[in-house]
């Protein structure tokens, strides 16, 4: 039996697999969260100098992404987590979002936060965040009080 390989890249975010992956991503988040309250980011923005963005792959294969938008020299943002559908449930996000917060803390950052869906739809991703270190915050950044979003953060350390 062939061993899978399993490779995260930074960028890569003009690959064809991603760009569906990402808009499917912004489709889906309009589906389930009213417009007003939506805050993905589209390909356009996901490309700006203030953000990295992390892919995982599976034999060649886009099993996921996520994105860190720096709003200081000592916090950023979590974005654009998602999982492709066919690598749902395989631990797929916990990697990738593993792999963001080493890389944050190789960064300089002391804080990584988070908005999310405050919907039940979201609950699996509010669930992958608590067991991971993150804690209800209050709002930050840009955002304002919103009854469909839940804010989050991580001190690194």
């Amino acid at each position: 039996m062939k061993e899978m390989t399993e490779v995260i890249r930074v960028g890569l975010i003009d690959d064809d697999q991603v760009k569906t992956l990402l808009n499917q991503h912004v489709k889906d988040m309009y589906a389930k969260t009213p417009a007003e309250s939506v805050h993905a980011f589209d390909l356009d923005r996901l490309k700006a100098n203030d953000i990295a963005f992390y892919t995982l792959w599976i034999d060649e294969i886009l099993a996921g992404c996520g994105a860190i938008k720096e709003l200081s020299s000592a916090h950023g943002e979590i974005k654009s987590m998602r999982t492709s559908a066919s690598f749902l449930r395989r631990g797929v996000a916990e990697k990738i979002l593993t792999y963001m917060i080493e890389d944050a803390k190789m960064k300089g950052y002391s804080q990584l936060s988070l908005e999310s869906g405050a919907s039940h739809t979201f609950y699996p991703a509010h669930a992958l965040y608590k067991k991971m270190g993150f804690e209800l915050c209050d709002v930050f950044g840009d955002y304002k009080e919103d009854p469909n979003s839940l804010f989050m953060t991580l001190v690194l350390k």
